[in-house]
């Protein structure tokens, strides 16, 4: 079971990583230049339009496929850290 949900898992990581990256730097780049007045060459209105998908006219469904993507992460990261075994795991003394 354990090897199945490696399987999953590597596979969604592969796929989710470029959106979440993408998220989470057009995220923080968007906090240095609103927040902070950094200027870094881009405006606050087009990395929010990236952040959001909105570039890509993906704005009503890119943020939900970012939280199912991560949220298939965290199930089958749980699943494989063993945390749900169902017989507690025995200390070895030495």
């Amino acid at each position: 079971m354990k090897r199945a949900f490696r399987k999953y898992h590597r596979a969604i990581a592969l796929i989710i990583s470029i959106p979440i990256l993408l998220t989470i730097l057009t995220g923080i780049a968007t906090t240095f230049v609103r927040e902070w007045g950094l200027n870094i060459g881009l405006s606050s209105n087009w990395l929010l339009k990236v952040h959001t998908g909105e570039v890509f006219h993906l704005e009503a469904i890119y943020p939900v496929l970012n939280g199912a993507g991560l949220l298939g992460l965290l199930v089958t990261g749980l699943s494989m850290s063993g945390i749900f075994d169902r017989k507690p795991r025995k200390l070895i003394k030495h």
